[in-house]
């Protein structure tokens, strides 16, 4: 494996070759060129149709795991580099190393996500985390292999010569004046007001070449703007150019057909599909960027992919009961005999976040339609998402579409996915938890109907202060990052600063320019406390149902804690509310029902029977059974999906026919009894509650 040389190393070779010296920071930037040729290399051999094959699949991990080290050590020397190391002035430096370092990154992230996939079955035959076989000799296939890298490695070094050719060549393009005519390599869409689109291999008329890469063109048509000049080579270059890295990394994803157009199957291997996940995931952000549809601080949603991976970030895992260590009884459910009730419990985090608006949010391009806007949030300490993922869809005004609004206060049947009004609970000792708020869109692709979810900036409010004490409840204006929770120095749309002028004017209108989220962190009322507490340990959602959680808490304590015959009992409970109302944290247009019908039951009562807390749960159970329940088993009820207009449109149909219908009828009986409902054939699951199945097992992480 090739060696990389310090920072020193650069200098000392830069002023000792006989040719025109190059600076530290070309030569870094050399080696991530050849880093990413061998990267791509990589890419292509794992989607070889023997890429599965177990001899096959260590040489790809090895070769995965030398390549992530030369990588980190690459990107470890180019942190160290200083301006002063540079034998003669270079131009706008930090905005090149910084570039350098943001793809050093990816390629360390592709490389660790792939080897991730690589290991799986490395792990089970005995292989360590280098890729080397333990307590095996080496097979003669493996000798051979070790044969083809020595032949690799040498293939590498002619290679190198080839780069330093095409670097000199990248040199004269910019240091030579005379060159007035360049050819685009790739198609560019105009990110912003004064920049010039062009499509591939257009002849272009550089007028001014400004230092910080961002040059003055002309077009055959006469039109004028700023182009980037990695999107140029000399008129007088061969036809032989290399594929720019845009180009190759959209290639990766057009992988069913080979070179003799000979069609190949879709594998069903579900490996495969992780691998192609993890190369494609940030491919396609690439593209997309490539293209202008989106800033380049745009990355894919981490929190969705979060929500994607199973139930153990949503809040229906987050209402269950808790148990404790011993798990011979619950942590956060105990009984009160005195009160007859469920005993209150205070978190160290107890708290009411009103999200207010977002500004200056960038818009993407025409090429992708935006199906949903909305901010996820949940409790994290900078490593670990410490609660689960609470998400409020944002609406906007066409006048003023970078502006996100939400709704303060939520009433009727307005759906609940709006209200910015959010309870906030955790009893994490963590002294560095805080709120973590990742504004995300759910987007389709106009020319390929792709789906997926783009992060649009996150931030994060630290609740405690480094003596331990609260932050104090006020408005908070968060500026937003660019790229994932995980990155630092990342901005959202990086072409706001780079149009900046230096003035102290100029970078006070610019400030006001970059993306931000307006939240408010209230303080709590002594009955606020009260509900709060009668609430799980951990657990963010909205205020406007908390009342119907309070409900279901209260059920869940009576069935665990009061009624039941024997503590050391674990057979299966009979309750259909405690069995399906878990299902309603999912779906938000059914609570949203149950929240309707409640409050038009709740308005019949006297004042006298709102004060009977066995009276209330008595009715409450009726009107869960009359207007969800039912409503859980219809076959009449698509699907839930996320952002999908249409069928959010059918199911609220659905559900506001049969509440009127029930409304008339004054119960769910002719509904049930009608021969033009059709249920879902029987399942024990609706009605049986499996408190042990269901309860979560008490973790150090929450």
């Amino acid at each position: 494996m090739t060696t990389v040389p310090s920072a020193q190393a650069f200098v000392s070779l830069a002023t000792m070759s006989g040719r025109r010296g190059r600076s530290p920071l070309q030569g870094a930037q050399r080696r991530g060129r050849e880093l990413r040729q061998q990267v791509d290399a990589l890419l292509a051999d794992s989607k070889e149709r023997g890429a599965l094959d177990p001899v096959k699949r260590k040489y790809l991990f090895q070769r995965c795991m030398e390549l992530k080290k030369s990588v980190d050590e690459n990107t470890s020397v180019l942190q160290n580099l200083k301006k002063t190391d540079e034998p003669a002035p270079v131009g706008n430096y930090n905005q090149r190393k910084e570039e350098e370092e943001k793809q050093l990154l990816k390629l360390s992230q592709q490389l660790q996500k792939l080897a991730a996939v690589l290991s799986q079955d490395n792990v089970t035959k005995g292989y360590t985390v280098d890729g080397k076989c333990q307590n095996s000799p080496p097979t003669e296939q493996e000798n051979d292999e070790e044969e083809d890298e020595d032949e690799e490695s040498s293939g590498e070094e002619d290679a190198e010569e080839e780069e330093d050719e095409e670097e000199d060549d990248d040199d004269e393009l910019e240091d030579q004046p005379t060159i007035k005519e360049c050819i685009t390599v790739g198609d560019f869409v105009a990110q912003q007001e004064g920049d010039l689109t062009f499509k591939k291999d257009e002849v272009l008329l550089i007028l001014d070449k400004k230092p910080d890469g961002w040059w003055m063109a002309k077009n055959s048509k006469g039109e004028r703007g700023l182009v980037p000049k990695t999107y140029l080579m000399a008129c007088n270059k061969g036809v032989g150019q290399e594929p720019s890295e845009e180009e190759s990394e959209e290639d990766i994803e057009v992988v069913d057909e080979t070179a003799d157009k000979t069609e190949i199957k879709k594998r069903t291997d579900s490996h495969w599909s992780a691998v192609r996940k993890a190369i494609t995931e940030n491919n396609t952000i690439d593209v997309l960027a490539t293209m202008g549809a989106v800033p380049a601080g745009f990355r894919p949603s981490t929190l969705s992919q979060l929500l994607e991976e199973g139930n153990q970030f949503q809040a229906s895992y987050f209402i269950q009961p808790e148990l404790t260590p011993s798990q011979l009884a619950f942590k956060d459910l105990v009984w009160n005999p005195e009160k007859d009730t469920i005993q209150p419990r205070p978190t160290r985090v107890s708290l009411i976040l009103t999200l207010w608006s977002c500004k200056m949010i960038p818009l993407p391009g025409v090429s992708i339609q935006v199906l949903s806007r909305h901010v996820r949030l949940c409790l994290f300490d900078g490593n670990r998402v410490l609660s689960n993922i609470h998400t409020v869809r944002a609406t906007w005004q066409p006048k003023n579409p970078k502006t996100w609004t939400f709704s303060p206060r939520v009433t009727g049947i307005l759906p609940s996915l709006l209200d910015g009004d959010c309870f906030i609970r955790s009893n994490s000792s963590s002294p560095d938890i805080g709120i973590l708020f990742e504004l995300g869109i759910t987007y389709i692709r106009n020319s390929t109907g792709e789906r997926g979810e783009l992060s649009c900036g996150w931030a994060f409010l630290k609740l405690f202060d480094s003596s331990g004490i609260p932050v104090s409840s006020k408005t908070y204006e968060l500026l937003l990052n660019g790229g994932t929770p995980y990155e630092r120095g990342v901005e959202v749309d990086p072409s706001i600063s780079r149009r900046a002028s230096s003035g102290v004017f100029h970078q006070m209108i610019t400030l006001k320019k970059q993306p931000q989220l307006l939240v408010k962190l209230r303080s709590l009322s002594t009955r606020s406390k009260g509900i709060l507490n009668l609430l799980p340990e951990t657990l963010i959602g909205s205020m406007c149902y908390i009342h119907l959680l309070i409900f279901y808490r209260q059920i869940l304590s009576d069935v665990l804690l009061k009624d039941r015959i024997s503590m050391q009992s674990a057979d299966l409970i009979s309750n259909p509310i405690l069995a399906t109302f878990p299902k309603l944290m999912e779906q938000p247009d059914l609570m949203d029902a149950l929240r309707s019908a409640w409050a038009e039951k709740e308005s019949t009562l006297k004042r006298s029977e709102k004060r009977d807390r066995e009276f209330l749960k008595s009715v409450f159970f009726l009107v869960y059974h009359d207007y969800v329940f039912p409503l859980l088993q219809s076959t009449f009820l698509p699907e839930h999906k996320w952002a999908d207009e249409e069928s959010e449109a059918s199911r609220w149909k659905v559900i506001a026919d049969f509440l009127k219908r029930n409304q008339e009828k004054d119960s769910a009986l002719y509904s049930l009894l009608s021969s033009e409902s059709v249920h879902k054939a029987f399942d024990i699951s609706e009605i049986a509650y499996d408190f042990l199945g269901q309860a979560r097992k008490s973790s150090a992480s929450v």
